[in-house]
């Protein structure tokens, strides 16, 4: 029995079989999905070779600056002249939270894992009583986040990058990096990102970036960095450096971040594929048997009428 589009079927009755019409619809646009996710992954899949070369060759250079402000920072006494991007300023009750997620979805659980983690983050901040503002770049991490923590929100960045991702992009949000903290907004600020490890990795990281975080070189540092005199003074050396290495250290941030969100698409889209496969052979089992019914069943009362003549 077939009913309006404006009633329903009543409580305890069968809905009516979807006749050869409505499968063939859907047979057909599940495939037009199919070629749809087909080309968003290729696409994907184009785009995750530049990323992930970028992301790969700005690690050594990012972890060489850590290396060589660790080994400027640890031949420094901290003092009130000491610049406060090494030093902190002297608290850790006021965290800025730097989130790192995209503008498009279709992309897995990417920004979910990126949002969850900075909830977590805030529950645990909170909880040893501490004050959490939020710096969200990316419209998905912003729209999620705007939903239960949107007094928290100080700053969100959209749009970065979505042509080509430069310096230039880092350098924007270092700089107002610098307005928050020069402003006494945060005491510590930490970054919230995907670090890339495959096309079907990518790791929740959690990294401190003011105070400028100091490592301790290796033991067989001193052979491999053999730094005795600085010209200038090790203080300038450090007031230069140290915005620059926050820029690098975004600017890395980044580049995981893009390559992360191209290798989740292309799994994404290729799970969306095979799923969209699988549906469409399903039903098109479902549309032959049907057929195959009322074929029969016309047959049956063609024979019934011929026999009752």
């Amino acid at each position: 029995m077939l009913f309006p589009l404006d009633r329903r079927p009543i409580i305890g009755q069968k809905a009516a079989m979807p006749s050869l019409k409505d499968l063939k619809n859907r047979i057909a646009s599940v495939k037009s999905t199919r070629k749809i996710t087909s080309a968003m992954k290729m696409v994907a899949g184009s785009k995750l070779r530049r990323a992930q070369e970028s992301a790969v060759s700005s690690r050594p250079y990012a972890a060489r600056m850590a290396r060589m402000l660790s080994s400027l920072a640890s031949n420094q006494s901290v003092s009130e002249e000491t610049s406060k991007l090494l030093a902190g300023t002297g608290e850790d009750k006021n965290v800025l939270l730097l989130v790192l997620t995209s503008d498009r979805g279709l992309c897995g659980a990417f920004n979910g894992s990126i949002v969850r983690e900075t909830r977590r983050q805030i529950r645990q901040l909170e909880s040893e009583g501490k004050n959490v503002t939020l710096f969200c770049i990316g419209r998905k991490g912003r729209d999620m986040l705007r939903r239960d923590q949107a007094s928290k929100i100080v700053h969100a960045i959209e749009g970065m990058g979505r042509k080509h991702l430069a310096f230039a992009d880092a350098d924007t949000v270092n700089a107002k990096l610098m307005e928050l903290f020069e402003g006494g907004k945060f005491d510590v600020c930490q970054l919230v990102y995907n670090q890339f490890k495959s096309a079907i990795s990518q790791v929740v990281t959690v990294k401190q970036l003011i105070p400028f975080p100091i490592e301790k070189a290796p033991a067989n540092d001193s052979a491999e960095l053999p730094v005795d005199e600085f010209e200038p003074d090790e203080k300038t050396i450090l007031e230069s450096l140290l915005p620059r290495a926050l820029a690098v250290a975004v600017y890395a941030a980044l580049l995981e971040s893009a390559a992360g969100e191209q290798g989740a698409r292309m799994t994404a889209m290729d799970n969306a594929t095979r799923n969209a496969g699988e549906m469409i052979n399903k039903l098109t089992l479902n549309y032959n048997r049907s057929r195959q019914a009322y074929i029969t069943k016309e047959l049956i009362e063609i024979i019934s009428g011929a026999e009752a003549l």
